[in-house]
């Protein structure tokens, strides 16, 4: 199995100033090696490695830690696609073979950055070097995204984190209909990931996670979804095992083919990583 969406850092807080007082819970250093024991008791083979800082020296201290530790088997990094040098960059990147594809923080951006012509125009040089872009942003965004999409609509795409909806209110009508379009590209995958934190922390309930589950496996089909586990982030609310077991719960209707392609398939696939399996 796969977790394609975990993050890796040594904490600063000032260059990791997003990670506020009342998040103690990631306040400190995340290495590989504390992944070790959920990993091996859920029999987890390996993990996607992406950015959580806007610098390409995080490619570079995520290349440094995939070396050293075999579970981390692609990266998604972060570089300027609104440089000017963007092509000699992504030439120089191409050499490290670990780094599958790339992200911007969006979620923190308004609408000129993200519909901005630089954006796109960044986002189409990446299909030369057979590049993906993960898609980060919140479900009051999703308009927006749309449109970048449909600008470059032939780039291989995943949606972060089901588009972040408001599990906690359970005001997910407008996202749904969001879903529905951005899925109607056969180019747009989506990540079962993070959830726990856009709901209630301590007090969320199975049904709210599930409400959104429903919609986004009603869009996205099997095929185009993997599974994520947003860790550390994910443990502001629970231990890792837990948001694990709960998307197992879900998936425990679907076949093993559709098993597989949720938890290792589509994301093996997607990313380009060395240990697909196929039935």
């Amino acid at each position: 199995m796969i977790d394609a969406h975990v993050h890796f850092w040594n904490f600063d807080p000032v260059r990791d100033s997003w990670i506020t007082e009342h998040m103690n819970a990631i306040r400190k250093d995340f290495t590989p090696k504390n992944l070790i024991r959920p990993y091996n008791d859920l029999q987890i083979t390996g993990c996607v490695a992406v950015q959580a800082n806007q610098s390409e020296s995080e490619n570079d201290f995520l290349l440094s830690l995939s070396e050293q530790n075999e579970i981390i088997k692609g990266i998604v990094g972060w570089v300027d696609l609104k440089s000017e040098n963007l092509e000699e960059r992504l030439k120089y990147w191409s050499a490290f073979k670990k780094i599958k594809g790339w992200r911007h923080v969006l979620q923190a951006e308004k609408s000129d950055f993200i519909l901005s012509k630089d954006l796109s125009e960044g986002i189409k040089a990446l299909k030369k070097y057979n590049y993906t872009y993960d898609l980060l942003c919140y479900h009051n965004q999703l308009p927006d995204i749309i449109k970048l999409v449909d600008k470059v609509a032939d780039q291989l795409y995943v949606l972060d984190h089901c588009g972040k909806p408001d599990v906690k209110s359970q005001d997910l009508k407008t996202w749904r209909k969001n879903i529905k379009i951005l899925s109607q590209n056969p180019n747009v995958y989506c990540k079962l990931s993070a959830l726990l934190v856009e709901a209630d922390w301590k007090n969320w309930k199975e049904v709210e996670i599930f409400n959104c589950f429903d919609v986004i496996f009603e869009h996205f089909g099997t095929n185009r979804i993997m599974y994520g586990s947003d860790w550390p982030v994910v443990l502001l609310s629970r231990p890792y095992p837990v948001w694990f077991n709960l998307v197992n719960k879900y998936a425990s209707k679907f076949s093993i083919q559709e098993k597989e392609n949720i938890f290792l398939n589509t994301a093996s696939s997607f990313y380009k990583l060395e240990n697909k399996i196929l039935l």
